[in-house]
């Protein structure tokens, strides 16, 4: 029995999760602007959570969106930190096979 390597996979799902993030906060900020119904909180979060924290903090700073709310400007940085170690953790304990 053969060991498949799951790092194109992982790097799969997070550029996947990155591009609906991005897509997400850009909405979100769209609709914010013309007052329509809103993208939750909590979906912000866990495409945060799901990996596409980076990439949706960049583009919240980029594009001015929530940069005025705590939960986003800490929560997203330390879920992303949290993200990190949770992999260098992987590494560590040579779980994450290549």
């Amino acid at each position: 029995m053969t060991i498949q390597p799951i790092l194109p996979y992982v790097i799969g799902w997070l550029c996947l999760i990155s591009l609906a993030a991005v897509c997400v906060t850009v909405s979100d900020k769209k609709r914010a602007r013309q007052h329509r119904r809103r993208v939750p909180e909590s979906t912000l979060l866990w495409l945060a959570a799901l990996g596409g924290g980076a990439a949706m903090y960049l583009t919240m700073r980029k594009i001015r969106h929530k940069t005025l709310h705590r939960k986003f400007m800490l929560g997203i940085p330390l879920i992303v930190l949290a993200e990190a170690a949770a992999v260098a953790a992987l590494f560590w304990f040579r779980l994450l096979i290549w």
